[in-house]
């Protein structure tokens, strides 16, 4: 009998514990023996090393994801190397995963039989998607928001990049890797208010 996996999508903001999530999930799978692999896009480049590491001081080794790499491909060589079918595959900082990756995740789920969660943030410090969310928002067969609160007490919803004096930056590349020098996850409505107090150029709608 074939197994069904099923493909999940777990976003939250920058701070919101994604990372360390993963890391428990892994620690269990390990302490009870299930095979599972870790990957996490090279496009983070805060570690030097092929780590997934939380803010809360854990970290586990993992396999690099370039933009290159066809992640089908690299899990049917797993398999067809090491002769063991993981039964879950975790992925950090999904975000950064192309549509083709999420496409080929797609495909290890449903040929493979394999679970495959992603973890990432939903948007960028504009507030627009991700490539990788998107297509995850998009095909993905279980989709769960990991919540975390604003110092209002509001949920966050905006991973907001700040400057060294702390004002709000709106203009820039999507992606600038960053920690808390660089980013601060608030709620939309004290996003909108930190712009009106550092005298940014946002408009609200008429």
């Amino acid at each position: 009998m074939n197994r069904i996996g099923k493909l999940y999508f777990r976003y939250g903001t920058m701070g919101s514990a994604k990372t360390a999530l993963l890391l428990t999930t892994a620690y269990n799978f390990e302490e009870r023996g299930v095979a599972h692999l870790c990957f996490k896009p090279i496009t983070d480049t805060r570690e030097n090393s092929n780590v997934i590491r939380s803010r809360i001081g854990i970290e586990r080794e993992c396999m690099w994801i370039k933009a290159e790499s066809n992640m089908y491909e690299i899990v049917e060589e797993i398999i067809a190397t090491g002769g063991t079918r993981p039964e879950w595959i975790l992925i950090d900082e999904a975000q950064f995963l192309t549509v083709d990756q999420v496409d080929q995740l797609a495909r290890v789920v449903d040929d493979f039989g394999c679970n495959v969660i992603c973890y990432g943030l939903r948007t960028d410090f504009k507030t627009h998607l991700f490539e990788g969310s998107r297509r995850l928002f998009e095909i993905a067969d279980s989709i769960d928001e990991i919540k975390s609160t604003c110092s209002c007490g509001r949920k966050t919803i905006v991973n907001a990049r700040i400057d060294g004096r702390g004002n709000i930056v709106t203009e820039g590349e999507q992606v600038e890797i960053g920690g808390n020098d660089r980013y601060v996850s608030v709620c939309r409505k004290c996003w909108t208010n930190r712009q009106i107090e550092s005298g940014d150029r946002w408009k609200l709608p008429l």
